[in-house]
């Protein structure tokens, strides 16, 4: 067994008026992330954990914000290429812990289907997949609804 743990982080900034994805699910929201891609900051969190785990640098050396290609961008593909990348060398993904950081809304109602999404995406089940809510009680931007944040850990076994 080789066992490789990765560890991911995203922030955004959010904004009025724009739609809000979390885990590769639009929630209604009066604010969203604003990013290159649709800048679903939990999905960015994961694909960097899965890429560090398997020593193949972060979310930003393949899929540059540079490039127009990658604009607008719907996340879920970008971390079923992510998926791809590390299963050309060899691993699978265990499991995944995160914890989303955002005042407004409350994620919980959303979880399920977040964890849904993203055990398919990573062709694990649902049960493998750990979603943690919290704020930042109301202190600094993130509390203020100026900014969002994912911390992601992953386990990879090859």
């Amino acid at each position: 067994m080789n066992l490789r743990i990765g560890y991911g982080i995203d922030v955004h900034r959010l904004e009025k008026n724009i739609p809000l994805f979390i885990g590769g699910i639009q929630i209604k929201s009066e604010h969203g992330a604003v990013g290159h891609s649709d800048a679903d900051v939990l999905l960015h969190a994961i694909c960097d954990a899965l890429l560090g785990a398997a020593n193949l640098r972060d979310i930003g050396t393949h899929f540059s914000d540079k490039d127009p290609k990658y604009k607008g961008i719907d996340s879920k593909i970008l971390l079923q290429e992510v998926v791809q990348l590390i299963e050309t060398k060899g691993f699978h993904v265990v499991n995944i812990d995160s914890t989303v950081i955002l005042e407004s809304p409350k994620l919980s109602p959303h979880i399920p289907a977040m964890q849904r999404t993203i055990a398919s995406l990573l062709k694990i089940e649902e049960d493998a997949v750990s979603i943690k809510a919290t704020t930042h009680e109301k202190v600094d931007s993130f509390g203020e609804t100026k900014a969002i944040k994912a911390y992601a850990a992953c386990l990879l076994n090859k």
